[in-house]
């Protein structure tokens, strides 16, 4: 796909729905007794998948225009599937899932598209099989597919060597089935999507500073969730109304979790104008972003506030390129192990724009403010890549064309479409 320099921004978006958030409602649902009503539900191939997953164990789940419904069969009523289980693109499904597997009394395999088959899954291998769970690598190369036997689950407290809610969610689902508390505890706070949710299916989990504390064999209800716009999602228009001269952005309906809210947070230092209006706390929080045009300075991002936003550093990137001074990005060694390694695609395809960015060990150092151009970009099949190189077109003199750009799909089936109709008001 080919785009074109922006004279600027103008309108209202709806983000779709938090992606985080909709793969954990078709998960929890299912393990739930009655039905489960889900609204602004994502529907992007990710969360497709783990739907296609559920399926072929035995849930039913309707998917209509308005909403999603999950009749539950409760902790113990998911069925031996009759066939392999396909994550596609998915590593929170394939991770979360994993978890909730290992208690089960069936084997499954998973598998997953190309991308899956690479990134590391001995994560949550090792605290698995710390309770007693069967999980092993067909390939024996700590990737999947990854066969997993249902086996009696003991619970631990997992010390995770990584912030990463996959892993801590992998761990917790897991103690759904054990055979006493789980706990886990992070070296820094993850999103917390999980803890929230369970509580309010009805989990007897708890959270204290770093650690969150599971026990095992809840009776879960069904329940009604309204998903509330992924500020993933938002990122790139964030970006975008702050970038292109003469914007004026907003945002509806997006959540603000404190756990995924690095983006606003890095945004505002830099100093970008950004408002929020409509705020409402009940639950997972949300607010409209009303983000007009700024002038922005670089700024050092490191520490605790990376898992907040590391999947938004590719946008934030783009940011900092346009950026007054310099930007310095550490502690986001994990920007390897996405989709794609994520700080080598960036840095290659922003220094064919003009950029002055080198690649570290755990980030990147980006000299802003030179002016950029159009290139070719391969996505690399990540679209969060594919999603950052078309906000940087914006600001780009002459043309950029992003090879793979329909992976967007993944996260955002209409993000070229709502891009496309701000450019023109």
């Amino acid at each position: 796909m080919k785009f074109q320099k922006a004279h600027t921004m103008r309108g209202e978006v709806t983000i779709p729905g938090d992606k985080s958030i909709s793969h954990r409602a078709v998960m929890f649902g299912s393990l739930s007794e009655g039905t489960t009503e889900v609204t602004n539900f994502l529907q992007g191939a990710d969360c497709l998948s783990t739907i296609d997953a559920f399926r072929k164990m035995g849930i039913e789940i309707e998917n209509t225009p308005d909403k999603i419904l999950i009749h539950g069969k409760g902790l113990h009523g998911l069925q031996a599937p009759s066939s392999v289980l396909d994550m596609g693109n998915s590593g929170t499904t394939t991770r979360l899932i994993s978890g909730i597997l290992a208690g089960q009394t069936f084997t499954s395999t998973l598998t997953g598209d190309a991308s899956i088959r690479k990134r590391p899954m001995r994560r949550i291998m090792e605290p698995l099989s710390m309770m007693d769970g069967k999980i092993e690598s067909v390939n024996g190369n700590d990737c999947a597919p990854l066969r997993i036997t249902g086996a009696p689950l003991h619970g631990i407290h997992y010390h995770s060597k990584v912030a990463s809610a996959q892993v801590k969610s992998a761990v917790l689902l897991a103690g759904l089935y054990a055979d006493g508390e789980t706990l886990v505890t992070e070296p820094t706070l993850s999103r917390n999507h999980t803890e929230i949710m369970l509580r309010y299916f009805g989990a007897d989990l708890q959270s204290e500073g770093k650690t969150a504390r599971i026990l095992p064999e809840p009776r879960l209800e069904g329940r009604k969730i309204d998903v509330p716009g992924d500020i993933s999602s938002a990122a790139y228009f964030i970006a975008a109304g702050l970038l292109v001269p003469g914007s004026e952005i907003l945002i509806k309906n997006v959540g603000i979790n404190p756990t995924r809210d690095g983006i606003l947070r890095v945004a505002k230092e830099m100093g970008g104008n950004i408002t929020l209006l409509n705020e409402n706390h009940d639950g997972e929080p949300t607010a409209d972003l009303l983000v007009k045009h700024s002038v922005l300075h670089g700024i050092t991002i490191e520490g605790d506030i990376i898992p907040t936003l590391i999947d938004e550093l590719p946008v934030i990137n783009i940011m900092a390129a346009c950026a007054e001074g310099t930007t310095i990005i550490r502690d986001a060694a994990e920007l390897k192990v996405k989709e794609s390694n994520r700080i080598d695609v960036m840095v290659q395809y922003l220094s064919a724009m003009g950029c002055d960015i080198t690649g570290t060990d755990d980030g990147m150092i980006i000299h802003g403010g030179q002016p950029l151009h159009g290139t070719e970009v391969d996505s690399h099949l990540d679209h969060r890549i594919a999603m950052s190189f078309a906000v940087a077109s914006l600001v780009a003199e002459g043309e950029t064309t992003i090879k793979g750009s329909d992976v967007v799909t993944i996260s955002y089936p209409g993000f070229f479409e709502d891009l496309a109709r701000l450019c023109a008001m």
